[in-house]
């Protein structure tokens, strides 16, 4: 008996790993040698590619691609027909299946709709791409980037609220009340 969910109309592929509790809904594809961990979410028309790795809790919204060399941790937003890309110079007629990069998306990081992640980056802890956002280079972590291509705009929170840091470095979450220090260009969790 599965103790996971999943559409009639989704495709599950032989050697998938789904955790507990994980829901897959309409025209999903998972493909072979995927892991799955517990209590993910993956929305409608999603296609998860082989060998990548979701962490637990990871929420995938709609029409979103998650290709080879994608490894999500934990806790994971990816937002509305966000993209992951896998080889930095693709061309039909060559195959560079050889060539895949891994991406590496840490714990808590969130991605906003239509984001594009071009391969071979990470993105850090509790980071948060906006909708748009073309990511070209790492996103260091609690980092908030827009653009084409992306540019680091701030800082945000464990719970996503911009941190506004006072001369001495110091910023309080407004809905959490979590302490927090820039240092070197680095967010210290006090």
């Amino acid at each position: 008996m599965k103790d996971f969910f999943v559409h009639e109309t989704a495709v599950i592929d032989a050697d998938c790993i789904i955790g507990k509790n994980t829901k897959i809904w309409h025209f999903s594809h998972i493909m072979s040698n995927s892991t799955i961990g517990e209590s993910c979410n993956i929305g409608q028309n999603v296609v998860i590619s082989p060998k990548v790795v979701l962490g637990k809790n990871v929420k995938v919204q709609n029409n979103v691609s998650i290709y080879t060399g994608v490894i999500c941790k934990d806790n994971v937003f990816l937002g509305p027909s966000m993209v992951f890309t896998n080889v930095i110079n693709p061309r039909s007629a060559i195959k560079r299946q050889d060539q895949y990069l891994e991406t590496v998306v840490e714990e808590g990081a969130s991605i906003g709709a239509n984001a594009t992640i071009v391969c071979g980056n990470t993105i850090g802890k509790y980071a948060f791409v906006g909708a748009g956002a073309v990511v070209t280079k790492e996103v260091l972590p609690y980092a908030l980037v827009v653009g084409n291509p992306s540019k680091q705009i701030g800082w945000v929170s464990q719970y996503g609220h911009r941190l506004v840091f006072n001369e001495q470095g110091f910023a309080i979450c407004k809905e959490s009340k979590q302490q927090y220090q820039l240092k070197n260009n680095t967010i210290i969790e006090l």
